[in-house]
């Protein structure tokens, strides 16, 4: 339950701090002293979108910080799951809201997102507003609304468990179809390619084996010149050789061997000769062994044009298309099996659709009957809330099967005796429109356990009896929830447990808005001023007392 709330430079209100008893608190005021700057606040605090709008005109900030106790299952078990600690069932809620825009929250003074708030502040807190009355007004909203009531989230969860199975297993076919249809075109298009790198029998790095042999070729003339040329320099018939002349050279300096140096320089001689020799020999076998082969040139030739014209084609090397040949050659297996996989899918399909079928029966069956239950007791709450000629009837309506079962649902009301159900937002005043949702919230209360519910205009359209048939009502809702109403009303006012006045004052040229809380003649002053605008006669003042007397004794 909310405890505490504390807001500072939000709007009109500078700073202040509100208490809140456990059951009926209200907040009156007149129009225009803030009472919606402090619903804006408990938005806030549940992680929904605040603008910067709203921070007090020259502060850098606004903040509000919320005091939660007496913690409820599905709080604790979200604060779990999220890794938030929490001690003595307690939990602080701060948000900071900057006027240069953005803002920080906070919670148990660890900064956390809006994302994370809002997950923890559905459990808190529920806000009925104007907002719900339209959701009253959308007609598919209305199967939302009786599933609610009648707990058919196990039932709806398995459903669409199964009919998302079902839609993955029908994405699946027609993607295998569509393949299947276009197998043919495929098939054609993958056995060309195929045979055409299979004719060609490629071997990787064929190509650049093969570039080498032809770069030698192709220069066969200008190498095998060089080779003669070459042995002739070295090894030539006349005394210009290099290898005579070497000889030459040791014949001047063999007579000096007895001299260490010459020695050594004449051995050198030798051995440069000897080398020479090497080479020669090397040269005279290349000689012999280039024998040049025309046909094997041409081979080549063609055969280059052939690996180099593939490439282009496919834009890649010889290992990239042999790759693609391996990868056509898959590919033709999975489309031959394809059509068995495709039958096999097929059956399945059946099974599963007469499976979700039944499954959409069985849910369509527990919604007539739960839509039975509904019907009588949100008529009960209306009879209540001075609606006793309303025939509230539920449009059932089946179809083709969609993630929420194969029923449509719509709230059927007529307000008039003899008048036939129409559409609600065909018919239904503001004021009725506020009482069937008081009549939902309250039949469906007991579904979860969410320890506040907040109503903001839940009097806008009534007055008189049956504006006093909803303060009894939410009397009743605040014994087993805490409830928060902004109202206008006397009628619904006088039912409170904790009544707080929002008013504006005027201090140094600047509105500032305070919440006070009410003792038994401040509230019988605010009642009868309510009843009867600003300075009530004695006679209001006496009627607000007694209807204050009247409260407290019927409750005591």
């Amino acid at each position: 339950m909310l405890k505490e709330i504390y807001i500072e430079n939000l709007a009109v209100i500078e700073k202040t701090t509100i208490s809140f008893s456990d059951n009926f608190n209200v907040f009156t005021g007149e129009t225009g002293a803030g009472k919606s700057i402090l619903i804006n606040g408990i938005n806030a605090i549940l992680g929904q979108r605040i603008t910067k709008d709203i921070v007090r005109t020259g502060c850098k900030k606004a903040l509000i910080t919320a005091l939660f106790y007496n913690l409820n299952p599905n709080t604790k078990d979200k604060l779990k799951e999220l890794g938030i600690d929490y001690e003595n069932d307690e939990l602080t809620i701060t948000r900071e809201i900057y006027a240069d825009s953005g803002s920080v929250a906070r919670i148990n003074s660890r900064t956390t997102t809006i994302s994370i708030l809002k997950e923890i502040g559905e459990t808190l807190i529920n806000i009925h507003g104007q907002h719900d009355n339209q959701i009253l007004l959308a007609s598919e909203k209305h199967m939302e609304i009786l599933d609610n009531f009648s707990d058919a989230e196990s039932l709806l969860h398995d459903y669409r468990e199964c009919f998302k199975e079902l839609q993955l297993l029908a994405r699946t076919i027609k993607d295998i179809y569509q393949k299947e249809k276009d197998k043919a075109e495929r098939v054609i298009f993958l056995e060309s390619i195929i045979q055409e790198i299979e004719a060609l029998d490629i071997e990787e790095d064929e190509d650049i084996q093969l570039e080498g042999e032809y770069n030698i070729m192709k220069n066969a003339d200008k190498i095998l010149s060089g080779l003669r040329n070459s042995k002739q320099l070295i090894d030539g018939d006349d005394n210009s050789s290099i290898i005579n002349r070497l000889l030459f050279a040791e014949d001047m300096l063999i007579d000096f061997s007895d001299i260490p140096d010459i020695e050594n320089l004449n051995k050198r001689i030798s051995a440069v000769r000897i080398e020479l020799d090497d080479i020669v020999s090397e040269c005279t076998n290349l000689l012999n062994s280039m024998d040049f082969d025309g046909q094997r040139f041409e081979y080549i030739t063609q055969r280059l044009g052939e690996l180099n014209s593939i490439k282009r084609k496919y834009n890649g090397s010889l290992s990239d298309i042999i790759n693609l040949y391996n990868d056509s050659l898959e590919e033709i297996i999975l489309l031959e099996n394809n059509t068995n996989e495709l039958k096999k899918l097929y059956d399945k399909k059946e099974k599963l659709l007469v499976e979700v079928t039944e499954k959409a029966k069985e849910l369509s069956e527990f919604r007539e009957k739960s839509a039975e239950r509904f019907v009588a007791e949100v008529s009960e709450e209306l009879e209540f809330l001075d609606m006793p000629n309303v025939l509230l009837e539920i449009k059932h309506e089946k179809g083709k099967l969609t993630i929420n079962g194969m029923d449509s649902m719509e709230i059927m009301i007529s307000a008039n005796k003899g008048e036939p159900p129409k559409p609600i937002n065909k018919i239904a005043s503001g004021g009725e429109l506020s009482r069937i949702m008081l009549a939902l919230k309250n039949v469906i209360a007991d579904k979860d356990d969410i320890p506040t519910l907040v109503f903001d205009e839940i009097d806008t359209g009534v007055s008189g009896r049956a504006a006093q048939k909803i303060g009894i009502k939410l009397h009743q809702i605040s014994e087993i929830r805490q409830v928060l109403c902004v109202t206008h009303l006397s009628q619904i006012a006088v039912m409170a447990d904790n009544h707080l006045l929002i008013e504006k004052q005027i201090v140094e040229d600047r509105t500032i808005t305070q919440v006070k809380y009410l003792d038994f003649e401040q509230r019988k002053h605010e009642i009868a001023r309510i009843m009867n605008g600003e300075n009530p006669s004695e006679l209001m003042l006496k009627n607000a007392e007694e209807l204050l007397n009247f409260r407290l004794e019927k409750n005591k």
